[in-house]
């Protein structure tokens, strides 16, 4: 059976899984988040793998660019990345990567920016299952009325991350963290 090679990190912001296989990123995630099992599960069925506590270079990058993130010296991650789930759910995810750092969008502009306007609860639900926080940024979508909704991580997480993004954006020096984090 293939691997999937795992790490687990330990951040500012909670313990995450980092996941690869064939050289690209599969997972990065919380690791205690509520739909752990559903998200864990889709990956190994989808790449026919198992996991297998390994580092190799790529789960060795993605911790030094999530770091780097956190500390708000990364606006953009360039690790390869390999989607599994979906096709609209792929779809849903690179919609979420074209999201500027320290931007936010709604569930519906999500939609339309699928051309798909009447799948409000299927792009949330596809939103809710990324398995690859951060680098396809699910945490800059919010609610239509300004609240912030669900995260994997949890809320107050999703909003010291935006935090993090806009007080970056504001002019704040570099590499100083966010007085939430």
């Amino acid at each position: 059976m293939n691997s999937i090679n795992i790490q687990y990190h330990k951040t500012k912001i909670g313990e995450l899984i980092l996941g690869s296989f064939d050289d690209r990123l599969c997972l990065l995630d919380f690791r205690y988040r509520k739909m752990r099992t559903t998200v864990d599960n889709r990956i190994k069925m989808g790449l026919k793998a198992d996991f297998s506590e390994h580092s190799d270079a790529t789960l060795i990058k993605a911790k030094e660019q999530v770091d780097e993130y956190l500390c708000g010296n990364r606006t953009i991650f360039d690790i390869p990345l390999l989607m599994i789930g979906t096709e609209f759910q792929k779809s849903v995810w690179n919609a979420l990567m074209e999201i500027p750092y320290g931007a936010t969008s709604t569930y519906l502009q999500l939609a339309k920016n699928i051309e798909n306007a009447k799948a409000v609860r299927a792009v949330a639900s596809a939103n809710g299952a990324n398995a690859i926080a951060f680098a396809i940024p699910c945490h800059r979508i919010i609610e239509s009325n300004g609240d912030l909704g669900g995260y994997g991580g949890g809320v107050t997480v999703k909003k010291c991350l935006l935090k993090l993004e806009q007080s970056h954006l504001d002019g704040q020096e570099e590499g100083t963290p966010s007085p939430l984090l």
